[in-house]
């Protein structure tokens, strides 16, 4: 190649490698951004629990000042959704109707988190929940999720201090009365049909001798238990029956 060729062979290489390069360039795809939703398919609770609605995302770009998050809700019985919650930069509870003053905003976009908790669930509340995240420039992707509220009666439920409480007030009488009882049968007691055969324990030689009637040699001797266990008005008697003076002859000699 002549020496004056060249320089032109050179310029010609060097614009076909420029053209080549803006050419691959240009046809490169760009990187797409996107995002992720996600919440748990189902949750269950009963009447009167607070229930925790979860919802995280993933984005490709930070979570700006432009990110919103909105809630909305499905009632089980069918119908169009309805938005009860919007967060852009802070968040919008509502005041009024079915939810009002009972949702509470727990998310933190920074970390994700996009969750709510439902304060004193009832019946009504049965449904679908939807947690919708948009983060610009992130236009791809699933930008919404949902999950179905199951709310059930709350089954009625002893605690241990009623438990407690009633077993004391059951038990306790029922433990005292058993030992009453046991105490009246290991105890030995006079029986009422002997109560008048054994007024004294002092044995008589002869009977009717002081003037008492029923009183003979013939009778059982009365023993020192027996007295023990004598009545208040037998005792009174046998101290009225003492003082009287003797009629024929002296006192017996005790027995007991």
């Amino acid at each position: 190649m002549p020496n004056d060729e060249l320089p032109v062979f050179l310029s010609a290489l060097i614009t076909r490698l420029s053209a080549f390069t803006i050419f691959k360039f240009k046809s490169a795809p760009s990187p797409v951004s996107s995002i992720t939703v996600t919440t748990p398919p189902e949750v269950h609770a009963s009447k009167g629990d607070t229930v925790t609605l979860s919802c995280s995302f993933t984005s490709t770009s930070r979570p700006t000042s432009r990110m919103t998050v909105d809630w909305s809700y499905r009632p089980q019985s069918g119908g169009p959704p309805m938005m009860f919650l919007h967060f852009s930069s802070r968040a919008y509870p509502p005041t009024e109707g079915q939810f009002g003053g009972r949702i509470r905003w727990q998310g933190t976009p920074a970390r994700g988190d996009a969750s709510i908790s439902l304060i004193n669930a009832t019946l009504n509340d049965n449904g679908t929940f939807t947690c919708t995240v948009r983060n610009p420039p992130d236009v791809h992707g699933s930008t919404t999720s949902h999950t179905v509220l199951t709310v059930t009666p709350r089954v009625p439920s002893i605690r241990f201090s009623d438990v407690a409480v009633l077993l004391f007030f059951i038990l306790l009488p029922s433990a005292v009365i058993t030992l009453i009882l046991i105490g009246r049968m290991l105890c030995p007691k006079k029986e009422r049909n002997q109560s008048k055969a054994h007024r004294s324990p002092i044995e008589v030689t002869e009977g009717d001798e002081y003037g008492i009637p029923g009183y003979t040699h013939k009778e059982e001797r009365a023993k020192c238990c027996d007295l023990y266990l004598t009545d208040s008005d037998e005792e009174y008697y046998l101290k009225d029956f003492k003082k009287r003076p003797p009629e024929a002859e002296g006192y017996a000699d005790s027995h007991c």
